[in-house]
């Protein structure tokens, strides 16, 4: 199985890391270079217009495009699973995660990604923003859809070609799950949807759901979870599997207390 995660708006460059983490480099960095000299063509006005951010963060970024290279080293860079610092990362605390853990990942996370296409845990990354549906305009077309097209999933084929039963297990919001191109993905697709009481019914709230799907990574990764039935037992800060709710591909998790 392979559990996908969206990245974070949030990034961490600043907490020191374990010595002798491994690493391993990023599989898209030409299609990333492309993006990124796509990027530099932009004003700081540009940037902000395009991606909605203030003048501040537009700037930051701009100024992250022009330091970028296609060299990734341990100056420029850390892995990727260690760098996203947003609700889904919070939930999922990497950091707390053991060697053996961390390894597991490797083979069995994929971070996607506007920029890098898609990112394993320990993948080096420099620091960028750039969101899967903004609409940057390249030679491949109008936006980062086109841009990637059927590279993604294709990608993901090949990480799933040695199980007999492949499966998806999609902890990606629907904005980055959009990328993954389902006619050429050959895998089955499972969502994981956590819904919290409130108002007297069970409701989904960004907040917490972006947090759960951290948690479940968290707890497959340790876990070691290689089915998609052992999904069920998740129960971690007051979740529990609502079997009645819940369909063969849309597996859901509700609880009461926030």
């Amino acid at each position: 199985m392979l559990f996908l995660l969206s990245p974070a708006k949030s990034l961490d460059y600043d907490t020191p890391l374990p010595a002798g983490l491994p690493h391993t480099l990023p599989q898209f960095v030409p299609q990333s270079t492309q993006l990124i000299e796509v990027l530099r063509e932009k004003s700081p006005q540009d940037i902000a217009s395009l991606m909605d951010l203030s003048d501040k963060l537009a700037a930051l970024n701009v100024a992250r495009y022009q330091v970028w290279q296609p060299k990734f080293t341990a100056a420029n860079s850390r892995q990727a699973l260690l760098a996203f610092n947003g609700d889904v990362y919070e939930g999922l605390q990497a950091r707390t995660l053991a060697a053996p853990d961390l390894d597991w990942a490797q083979h069995h996370v994929a971070i996607l990604s506007g920029l890098y296409g898609v990112l394993r845990p320990l993948d080096w990354m420099q620091p960028y923003r750039l969101e899967m549906g903004t609409r940057l305009a390249t030679a491949a077309g109008s936006n980062l859809y086109q841009f990637w097209g059927g590279q993604i999933a294709e990608h993901l084929n090949t990480r799933l070609r040695a199980d007999t039963t492949p499966v998806v297990v999609n902890l990606a919001s629907q904005e980055y799950f959009k990328a993954v191109d389902r006619k050429q993905l050959k895998a089955r697709v499972i969502e994981c949807v956590f819904e919290d009481w409130k108002g007297g019914a069970y409701k989904i709230i960004s907040f917490h759901a972006k947090r759960a799907r951290g948690l479940m990574a968290r707890y497959a990764i340790t876990h070691r979870i290689a089915t998609p039935h052992k999904l069920e037992a998740f129960d971690l800060e007051g979740y529990t599997f609502a079997p009645a709710s819940s369909e063969p591909e849309r597996l859901v998790f509700r609880r009461k207390t926030a």
